[in-house]
């Protein structure tokens, strides 16, 4: 029989954070502060939770969305005076990591794949192609590095050093976030733990970059007793077949669904510089 005055049992919100890290999602998902922060709005406005649980599992993505994320994070930690703790899933790598450091306490599974504090920039050169294709590059600017690291031009000496330049400063920034998220708690020299390399769970807790081996679930029932649950908060998924739309906007969406191929190609390809 329901009793009106039964205390509830602790309720924890558990906001999912999976996928890419990009300034636009998609289709398929992927992380950027417009996704993210009304879920973590919702999270943080539960006034009866005790604190607010992170499932991150991300190979990382655009720097700046990392950085807006875990901003907000702490903004809303502080103005409710919440505690945050996040869990690693399969992977808290290079902007997972960014954002799992937003936490008061990073959690992690003995295989869960933490760190890779570095910066990347890839792509491709085409000039040789374009030339054995009988195609001309017609490229004007005004402003010498206009057209930094152009794929269809040769690279230059001086680009590359700009190119060196920009991600030693983002590095910088990556760098700056660990140590003041993680203090005196990081036990490895530097030179290891900003190398840009990947630890596993055990590993990153030797290295202080996590605090503790151990899933959501049993640790909600360790802080909260055995009657707390939590409460996964995640976007809404509405999927639309094609087949019921007109021919115009079926064009439109089959484009869309061309360039979202391409965005999975290249969370695939984080995933995989994982081993994942």
């Amino acid at each position: 029989m329901w009793n009106p005055f039964r205390k509830k049992p602790p309720l924890i919100p558990i906001v999912r954070l999976e996928g890419m890290i990009a300034p636009r999602g998609g289709p398929f998902g992927g992380l950027n502060l417009a996704a993210v922060a009304p879920l973590l709005e919702r999270a943080f406005a539960m006034k009866r939770a005790p604190a607010v649980f992170l499932a991150v599992n991300s190979p990382g993505g655009s720097p700046v969305q990392s950085a807006l994320i875990a901003g907000r994070i702490r903004a809303l930690a502080e103005e409710k005076g919440k505690p945050v703790i996040a869990f690693c899933e399969d992977a808290a790598a290079s902007g997972g990591y960014w954002i799992a450091c937003a936490a008061d306490e990073i959690w992690a599974d003995p295989a869960s794949l933490l760190g890779s504090i570095g910066v990347i920039s890839s792509g491709f050169g085409f000039q040789e192609a374009m030339g054995r294709i009988g195609v001309e590059r017609r490229l004007r600017t005004a402003g010498a590095e206009k057209a930094l690291n152009d794929p269809f031009s040769p690279q230059r000496p001086e680009d590359v050093a700009r190119l060196e330049e920009l991600l030693a400063a983002l590095h910088e920034e990556f760098k700056a976030w660990v140590r003041a998220r993680r203090g005196a708690r990081l036990a490895a020299p530097e030179e290891a733990l900003f190398s840009g390399r990947v630890w596993t769970g055990r590993a990153a807790l030797e290295a202080g970059l996590c605090d503790g081996l151990g899933e959501a679930r049993a640790e909600a029932k360790r802080r909260f007793g055995e009657k707390a649950e939590l409460l996964p908060i995640g976007p809404r998924k509405r999927p639309f077949p094609l087949s019921l739309l007109p021919g115009a906007l079926a064009s439109r969406a089959g484009a869309g669904l061309a360039e979202a191929a391409l965005t999975a190609a290249e969370e695939r390809a984080a995933w995989a510089r994982l081993g994942l």
